[in-house]
């Protein structure tokens, strides 16, 4: 891991799962099998807060993830042609990685934003 203090404690395969754990979270990432982990760029996300043990979830795309999609979108006709994207608990980082999410998320909760951008689950 590096920069921002996103320590992982412990990280590694649980499949389907990969799971990161630090000492504020654990965070359990679904990539594609096959994906390197360095460059996963659309990725759901499932954070387990270790203070409360509350669940927060996101889909974590990159900028040029999305421009890709957007201009597959441009093609097939879907959103107006590609003009527009949208994904109800997205969240868009500029570099690809599980390490570079997760220094977001460490960053997201050091500022405060965590609760305003990923969506709260609830409890089964």
């Amino acid at each position: 891991m590096t920069s921002n203090g996103a320590e992982a404690t412990e990280q590694g395969w649980d499949a389907p799962w990969y799971r990161v754990r630090t000492d504020r979270f654990q965070a359990s990432f679904l990539p594609s099998a096959d994906e390197p982990l360095d460059a996963v760029c659309n990725v759901d996300v499932e954070v387990r807060l270790t203070a409360d043990e509350s669940r927060w979830s996101a889909t974590v795309f990159t900028l040029a993830e999305v421009e890709r999609l957007m201009e597959k979108d441009s093609r097939t006709g879907e959103c107006l042609s590609g003009r527009y994207f949208w994904c109800s608990d997205g969240l868009i980082v500029r570099d690809a990685g599980i390490d570079n999410i997760t220094n977001v998320l460490t960053d997201l909760l050091d500022c405060g934003d965590f609760t305003q951008v990923l969506q709260r689950l609830d409890d089964d």
